[in-house]
């Protein structure tokens, strides 16, 4: 950035480089202002033989005089008058790029690259991004939307900062904390017998009845929870795949499939023709979480982190 803020720098000279002549110019540009060593060097708080020791370096690294010194004062030259304009529009960009550096680290801006999970939109998880865009205006938060399987490859490769993911993931580098806990409901097409006058279906009863599915490479940890409690002693007959939740609930629509959803999904997509059924005791449950890698040294990160453990207290 310092370097880019050169680029108009006086045609034919060479341009300064580095943090010892962001000085000299804080120096030039003072003088500038003042036009008098004896008011520049007091602004400064440095004595006056130091204030033109550096003007005069400055000279002669540029290669041209910058201002006429006379003993009521001085002017600037016209190349001087040009340099000061420059000078003061690069130490603006430097002042502004140091703010923002400190309000990064301080947690007060950059960036939080964040993934949601396709099956857990609404709840807790939309409540907790909403109290940190409300907590942390300054910090951008870019969000997309995917399987918990491609969010754990964006965190992996350093892509994303944060993302949700439903639990259980196998991955050293990352941790995971629970965010949200969800009941799993059992989605019938209106006119199966188990839907007409039942509140509640136990386990055996849906043992090799047809039923639909996400991939499991979509999120190999949920997929097998979900079997294991609704399924625990075999019996799952899975006849179709689709590929998100509210696709498995059109096809149990169509009357041929039954399918395990988790309780947030189901009820927001509200189709006539599926009926929705609680599970008898024990009650399946899922969980979303949100994962991150164990060495992020991102701010907004922690900021983000530090709201989730305020959450749970």
């Amino acid at each position: 950035m310092i370097s880019g803020a050169y680029d108009g720098w006086v045609s034919g000279t060479p341009a300064p480089h580095g943090w010892s002549d962001l000085r000299r110019l804080r120096y030039f540009a003072v003088l500038a202002e003042e036009l008098h060593f004896t008011r520049a060097a007091a602004r400064l708080r440095v004595a006056q033989p130091a204030l033109s020791q550096q003007v005069r370096a400055l000279e002669r690294q540029l290669g041209v005089p910058l201002v006429h010194r006379s003993s009521r004062g001085c002017s600037l030259t016209e190349v001087g008058a040009r340099v000061a304009d420059e000078a003061a529009r690069l130490l603006a960009e430097v002042d502004a790029a140091t703010t923002r550096i400190r309000d990064l680290a301080r947690g007060r801006g950059g960036r939080l690259r964040l993934a949601y999970t396709r099956s857990a939109r609404g709840g807790r998880v939309d409540t907790l991004v909403a109290r940190f865009r409300a907590a942390y205006p300054d910090v951008q938060v870019i969000s997309e939307t995917a399987w918990t399987t491609p969010n754990v490859a964006g965190l992996l490769a350093g892509r994303l900062d944060a993302a949700f993911v439903r639990p259980p993931i196998d991955e050293p580098a990352l941790a995971c904390r629970t965010v949200d806990t969800e009941e799993l409901l059992l989605a019938l097409p209106a006119g199966h017998p188990l839907a007409v006058g039942r509140r509640r279906i136990s386990r055996p009863e849906v043992v090799d009845l047809p039923a639909v599915m996400w991939p499991r490479e979509n999120g190999p940890g949920m997929f097998d929870r979900t079997i294991a409690q609704i399924w625990p002693r075999g019996g799952f007959r899975l006849v179709r795949q689709e590929p998100d939740d509210e696709q498995l609930l059109r096809a149990v629509a169509q009357g041929d499939v039954i399918a395990a959803v988790p309780a947030g999904r189901a009820r927001a997509v509200r189709l006539r023709d599926v009926r929705l059924r609680r599970f008898t005791a024990p009650t399946p449950t899922v969980d979303v979480a949100l994962a991150w890698p164990r060495d992020s040294t991102n701010p907004a990160l922690h900021r983000f982190l530090a709201l989730l453990d305020a959450r749970a207290r």
